[in-house]
């Protein structure tokens, strides 16, 4: 009994041990083993290279795959077991560092059925979710979550912003088999709740009802004119009149300049347009509000989050500004083992990298005062030169010496 005591926790702990679909830290140059490009965009598509970027935490953990051409397209795959999700959660995870301080350009992944073929991965390409980051401008920062579903892919009706500094950020997305969802950027939810809700899945559950009228008498009309007001009898006044103190010219010729009148001005009784009173309606019933039916095409779907075949992941990008990194992928079935993965990855350097970047930009800081110093350092003593020259320079006049008071002319002699 003792021994079944025992046991029964280390079982309990086997059973609850994660499955990793996949997993990827691009810690070497054979990631290009694992990872196909894409042919499809020919000599319009960009290169990823290794790299930690500029400032890192770690040179070696922080090493991702870089966008490294501006204004390309990146296309790269990698494919992986098959497996349904089917009463399991789902989670998908990787990490995303906009060095370059982007300005237009996606930070997604999307996931494939085991069918996609990697060289001809390009933009109409079926996915089964897109998720992660997107930068255009100051009108998009918006983290997508698209899923597919009976052949379209639906976008979430709620706005995720996404993170748009340059330094690296963890994004998660979690798919449970209750269908209901959340999104985790740094290990923190930003948003959640149920599929149907947030996507349209389905069709309305009520529709309005097409037999449904309002009634001709209805009235929702909540204040009207006060039929006992009248108009008072000295109300209409002109909007403009005659300048009463304005005179004709006294050079003013009839003949010449045709007959004076003077000019107009603002009436000062004038009281625009008469208006009867407000009062409350008595046959007010209110806003009329279309009644609804149940919706003969709603089909209930409790399997919302089912996907029957993933088996690649790949990237699928346009950058007008490259530099952005990709790292700590990974795909799994247990949220608490991807929160860890998390905190072991981008938890661990996060603090490094913003450190590294602070004393680079302190010392890009300095370089720019000393460099503007010695500018003005050259600037001033260009002018005292400057100066030096001009007192240099004598008047051939004043060489000559004066004649004094007392010398004669011997000419006038």
């Amino acid at each position: 009994m003792k021994l079944l005591v025992v046991l029964l926790p280390l079982l309990g702990l086997a059973l609850c041990d994660p499955t990793v679909y996949f997993s990827e830290k691009f810690e070497d140059d054979s990631f290009e083993s694992r990872w196909i490009p894409s042919e499809s965009k020919g000599a319009d598509a960009g290169k990823f290279v290794l790299s930690a970027g500029k400032f890192y935490g770690d040179a070696e953990k922080d090493k991702g795959i870089q966008t490294s051409q501006d204004a390309k397209f990146y296309g790269l795959s990698a494919k992986f077991d098959k497996f349904s999700n089917e009463g399991k959660t789902l989670v998908i995870q990787f990490t995303v560092k906009h060095e370059q301080n982007i300005d237009c350009g996606g930070g997604y992944a999307k996931i494939f059925s085991s069918d996609l073929n990697p060289k001809e991965m390009h933009g109409e390409s079926p996915y089964n979710i897109m998720f992660g980051p997107d930068i255009c401008g100051p009108g998009t920062k918006k983290v997508h979550v698209i899923f597919s579903y009976k052949g379209k892919n639906l976008l979430t009706k709620k706005d995720i912003r996404c993170k748009d500094d340059v330094y690296t950020h963890l994004y998660t997305l979690i798919l449970r088999a209750d269908n209901t969802y959340e999104v985790k950027i740094d290990n923190e939810k930003v948003e959640s709740g149920e599929l149907e809700a947030d996507w349209d899945f389905l069709a309305p559950k009520k529709i309005k009802d097409p037999e449904a009228k309002k009634p001709e008498d209805w009235d929702e009309r909540e204040n009207i004119d006060d039929p006992e007001d009248t108009k008072p009898e000295d109300w209409d006044k002109p909007e403009h009149i005659a300048d009463p103190d304005a005179k004709k010219p006294d050079d003013w010729d009839d003949d010449m300049d045709g007959e004076w009148e003077p000019p107009m001005i603002d009436n000062p009784e004038y009281q625009g347009e008469w208006k009867p009173k407000q009062i409350d309606n008595p046959a007010y019933k209110g806003k009329w509000i279309h009644p609804e039916i149940d919706n003969p095409d709603y089909v209930a779907d409790d399997k919302l989050y089912l996907y029957e075949d993933f088996g690649a992941i790949g990237f699928d990008l346009w950058q007008v500004k490259s530099g952005t990194i990709f790292d700590n992928i990974l795909i799994t079935d247990d949220e608490d083992y991807a929160k860890e993965q998390g905190q072991e990855t981008w938890g661990k350097t996060k603090d490094a990298e913003k450190e590294m970047k602070d004393k680079q930009d302190e010392e890009e800081r300095k370089q720019r005062e000393e460099e503007e110093a010695k500018r003005k350092e050259e600037e001033g003593e260009d002018a005292e030169e400057g100066d030096e020259d001009d007192m240099g320079e004598i008047d051939e006049d004043e060489d000559e010496e004066p004649e004094e008071e007392g010398d004669i002319d011997h000419d006038e002699l």
